[in-house]
């Protein structure tokens, strides 16, 4: 929370949002007669690279801007990492941290929520990581290997049902789930994000596949029987 402090002007995430206990009636009302009259462009229309620059000159309105823009976006992410709303709500706090630390070194060169996506994922890895010796390995399940091979959908399913099947593989499966099937990385990538072994990353995500097949046919043989009653 120190450095969010720092980089935010004291008070961290809660400190982007206003403070109306500070402001009397009668200090409104000088500020009102001495400040110059000005149009401010609502939040929705400033580019991202407004945003960035007025962050970079300090202003916490654009710093509390800024994280209203993606907060909501950003916890979905955390969330389809995280096992609970909670651990989802540590890593995305983790990563704003990171994100107000380093947005001097942002180069543009990539859309903004492409950046802030990837400290979201960087930071539900560390997260990982120091959760790691604390979770059991087994997954308390029996799912026959030659199912990972198979193809299914995952499309009849709205956003909670998808989240509930992510949430409940084992967090190594989880984990590399997000990384191949979602976000695009290919197991190389993923064996040296997580300090595993290509084939250790393949292996695992033609497990999460199985896992995940098995659990659907379970969901649509309840939704049938659902119907049929």
């Amino acid at each position: 929370m120190s450095a969010l402090s720092a980089s935010v002007g004291g008070g961290g995430l809660r400190s982007l949002l206003p403070n109306r206990a500070t402001t009397t009636r009668s200090e409104a009302l000088s500020s009102s007669l001495s400040a110059p009259v000005r149009t401010l462009t609502p939040p929705s229309q400033l580019t991202d690279n407004e945003l960035l620059d007025g962050c970079l000159s300090g202003s916490r309105l654009m710093q509390k801007y800024l994280y209203e823009r993606f907060a909501g976006r950003m916890m979905a992410v955390c969330m389809r990492y995280a096992q609970t709303t909670f651990e989802a709500e540590d890593v995305l706090q983790e990563g704003f941290l990171t994100v107000f630390k380093n947005l001097g070194s942002f180069r543009r060169e990539c859309p903004l929520e492409f950046w802030i996506r990837r400290i979201m994922i960087n930071a539900a890895l560390r997260q990982h990581r120091r959760n790691a010796p604390l979770v059991a390995v087994s997954d308390g399940g029996e799912y026959p290997e030659d199912l990972a091979g198979e193809e299914f959908t995952l499309s009849n399913y709205n956003f909670e049902e998808l989240l509930n099947l992510i949430q409940d593989l084992a967090p190594r499966y989880r984990m590399v789930f997000n990384l191949f099937a979602i976000e695009g990385y290919g197991h190389k990538e993923i064996g040296e994000m997580l300090g595993i072994s290509e084939g250790t990353s393949k292996s695992q995500y033609s497990r999460a596949r199985a896992i995940l097949k098995s659990k659907v046919e379970r969901l649509d043989a309840q939704r049938t029987h659902g119907f049929r009653s």
